[in-house]
Order: structure tokens, then C-alpha cells, then sequence
């Protein structure tokens, strides 16, 4: 049975290699294990050994406590322009990709961006 802190921190792992644009073959030969393991980590199968999260934190370049953030409030589900959004939003790939994309565009045009999605987000 798979412990719900191990699943977390799988999700985690998952979240910040997506962020960085890694897949989980880079990820694995960086720190030195078989892709298969990382896929174990991400998926809460096998828990990550503390040595192995803190190889996984550099190559990741975050704080082993990145792994850890917002595992009280895991389950919490946060009402936004009237929908339902996972608390943890970032676990979703297609946030992810957007995210990326979003801190792709250059920063006057972000900006724009941002005041035209906060004027859309209002009047819903």
C-alpha cells in the first residue's frame, strides 16, 4: 500500500521535472539510477531514500524541502472564479506546461498577458 507522504513526495519529484523541461531518462542518468526507479518515486511505488531526495533536490536545483511543501493541506480543494481547483494545481500537467509557456513569452508582453487574465478572471 502506497503511503501518502511517499506519494506526495512522487508528485513533487514529477511537478519540479516538469518545470525544468527534464525527462525522467535525463533525470535518472544525472542521479545515477534506471529511468524505471524514477518512475517507482513519482508514482509513490518506492519510497525515496534520503540520500537519493537530496541528489534528486540538486540535480532539481531546489531545497530538499520542496518535496514537502503543502503536504498538510494535500487534499484540500480551493474554490477559484467559481470552480473547484485542486489545492495542489501544480500537479496538473497541463498547468505545468502553461506555466512554462507563460514565463517563456518576454516580460513587458507577460505583463500584459497577466493584466488581460486578471481583467477576464474578474468579470466571470
Amino acid at each position: 500500500m502506497k503511503h501518502p507522504v511517499d506519494v506526495h513526495v512522487g508528485k513533487r519529484i514529477r511537478h519540479r521535472r516538469w518545470m525544468v523541461g527534464m525527462t525522467q531518462q535525463q533525470l535518472a542518468e544525472r542521479v545515477g539510477i534506471k529511468f524505471q526507479q524514477i518512475q517507482k518515486y513519482e508514482t509513490g511505488m518506492n519510497r525515496v531514500s534520503a540520500s537519493r531526495l537530496w541528489d534528486i533536490a540538486e540535480t532539481l536545483d531546489v531545497p530538499v524541502s520542496f518535496f514537502f511543501e503543502g503536504l498538510e493541506g494535500d487534499a484540500a480543494q480551493t474554490r477559484v472564479a467559481g470552480s473547484a481547483v485542486p489545492g495542489d494545481i501544480m500537479s496538473d500537467k497541463e498547468a505545468l506546461e502553461l506555466v512554462r509557456s507563460y514565463y517563456a513569452i518576454p516580460e513587458n508582453q507577460r505583463r500584459r498577458l497577466f493584466e488581460l487574465a486578471r481583467v477576464l478572471s474578474d468579470s466571470i
